[in-house]
């Protein structure tokens, strides 16, 4: 049986008609061109769509290279110079096979020379050229880059013959060295970059991992060899004034830099393991920060609802949810929309994250004895208007800022609850009076945060049945993923957007708080009355196109 051409194939599937093919053959033979690269950069068919008609002629698998997360390690058996020159990335090794992305996989001499580079067996796949060269783009840079800054830091230090353990003067010195200093500035640069909320720099037996947490999940980006880990741990504690030598006992220190032309802080906690120090350093980007309760994920009813809320005179809002839900930037959000040029608005908060405009902000110091409580009695003295409390951690919190509010003042504040009507079993479990919670409380909104789809690859689908039912969704079409890409690293997600639950302390709510109703009916009549729940908020946006039902899913398990 004759094999058939990548042509014949496109022309049997009708994506070019005989008259294009005629075309193409023709500006081939003038050009000295590929005919598969004319129909292409034509427009007769995709490049995507050519090569898996090549993929079929040839009987090689053909891969998306987008679906691909290559390890860091994998991409170090070919030299970037070598990848560049035959369009070519290995993607994964099984045993002693290495199956590398190529652009041409009939290229007989490309693969021995890849096979011996990389001593051990070439599987060949086709990918696009495009998708290649993006792929080496990619990895090749931040890898060789880091790698090279190593390469420098074994040279000037020597750690790798160093086998004794260092002493403080040492490891200050080894801090200073200017490798030293480079590599741990181009990870929190590639961090702020990336858009990465935390880095951390964990120690294993025999390496360290370098991970960034970026929308809210965990990447790795490349392991440093284990001998670096006195230099960069010295580094990191010398910016944050932590103690060099102490490495028995958990230790916090900060401390501020500019990247991408921006105020970074950066909030840094050490904690022995058995293998060496885990450094965790968050990031605040105070240049990142968006506020705008519409910019953060506020439909527009909900919006609408919680301004009101903010422009009552007195009253406590809270919002609720997980750590890392995104409840300070609300805050700051809701802020941001009252007059303060008319009201003095005062915060206590823990840390201060970002610094706003005509707003006095303070942080609390338990060492001198600020805390949310005492803060909160002083801030009183101080002719507020609004006051800002960043968490009500405490019975005596609560009951302050019950007071407050009680007494002419708007208090904003969050606690850790589930939902929002979990918020007023919160404060009776605190022994707040329900008389006082019906009193005071006129709002509580409860948030997560779920992932929005990459606008570079997003694409429709349809969900299957399990994933349909756990929703309650009949309709089958109107669904987007992202299907993975460069700009999402390959997850499909980029960034993320709030989804929200709104419960107004209307008089039928204040009855059934005085009566100590559970948090189920509260929920349930809030419902009744309006509510839109968190599950309903996550389904408008799943059905507008921003983010998947996996996300939502996952943000709403209580549910």
């Amino acid at each position: 049986m004759t094999k058939k051409n990548a042509e014949q194939i496109l022309l049997e599937k009708a994506i070019i008609t005989k008259e294009q093919f005629n075309k193409a053959l023709e500006e081939s033979r003038k050009k000295g061109m590929p005919i598969g690269k004319v129909i292409v950069r034509s427009g007769m068919a995709a490049e995507e769509v050519y090569a898996q008609a090549v993929s079929e002629a040839l009987d090689i698998p053909y891969v998306n290279l987008s679906n691909y997360i290559i390890d860091a390690e994998t991409v170090k058996l070919i030299p970037e110079t070598m990848a560049q020159k035959y369009k070519a990335i290995p993607i994964f090794k099984i045993g002693s096979s290495l199956t590398v992305a190529m652009a041409d996989p009939k290229d007989i001499m490309a693969i021995d020379e890849l096979s011996r580079r990389a001593k051990c067996g070439i599987e060949p796949a086709l990918a696009t050229e495009s998708s290649i060269l993006n792929a080496i783009d990619q990895y090749y840079k931040t890898a060789s880059s880091f790698d090279d800054v190593v390469k420098d830091i074994d040279k000037e230090s020597r750690l790798q013959e160093s086998r004794v353990e260092l002493d403080s003067k040492k490891l200050a010195e080894i801090a200073e060295e200017a490798p030293v200093i480079k590599l741990v500035n181009m990870i929190i640069l590639q961090a702020v970059k990336d858009r990465a909320s935390d880095i951390h720099i964990e120690p294993e037996e025999a390496k360290l991992v370098v991970r960034f947490r970026i929308d809210g999940i965990l990447h790795e980006m490349f392991s440093p060899p284990k001998h670096l880990e006195p230099a960069l741990m010295s580094r990191i504690k010398v910016l944050s004034k932590m103690d060099i030598a102490e490495k028995r006992k958990p230790q916090d220190g900060r401390f501020d830099m500019k990247a991408l032309d921006r105020d970074i802080d950066l909030r840094v906690s050490s904690f022995p393991t058995i293998y060496g120090e885990n450094i965790v350093i968050r990031i605040l980007d105070r240049g990142g920060i968006v506020l705008g309760l519409d910019k953060i994920g506020f439909s527009a009813d909900t919006q609408k609802e919680f301004e009101k809320l903010v422009k009552y005179p007195h009253g406590i809002i809270l919002v609720t949810g997980p750590t890392g839900s995104g409840k300070t930037t609300t805050l700051y959000s809701a802020l941001s929309i009252i007059e303060s040029e008319e009201k003095n608005v005062i915060t206590i908060e823990d840390p201060v994250e970002y610094h706003l405009g005509r707003i006095r902000q303070s942080q609390i110091n338990p060492k001198a004895g600020l805390t949310f409580a005492t803060g909160l009695r002083s801030i009183l003295r101080q002719d507020p208007d609004v006051i800002m409390v960043g968490e009500i951690r405490d019975k005596e919190t609560a009951e302050i800022s019950v007071q407050a509010s009680l007494t002419g003042h708007l208090v904003l504040s969050t606690l850790h609850t589930n939902d929002a009507s979990g918020a007023l079993s919160r404060l009776i479990d605190m022994e707040i009076e329900p008389f006082l919670i019906s009193s005071s409380i006129i709002g509580i909104l409860a948030q997560r945060l779920v992932r929005k789809i990459c606008d570079k690859c997003r694409e429709e689908y349809t969900p299957s049945e399990d994933i349909l039912k756990v929703l309650g969704i009949n309709q089958k079409k109107g669904f987007f993923k992202g299907k993975g890409c460069g700009a999402c690293k390959n997850t499909g997600y980029r960034e993320r957007i709030g989804i929200f639950e709104l419960l107004i302390v209307n008089d039928q709510i204040r009855k059934l708080i005085v009566d100590k109703a559970s948090s189920g009916i509260l929920k349930k009549i809030a419902v009744e009355t309006g509510m839109k729940t968190l599950r309903d908020d996550g389904l408008d946006k799943i059905l507008k196109g921003i983010t998947t039902p996996e996300e939502v899913i996952k943000a709403t398990q209580e549910e």
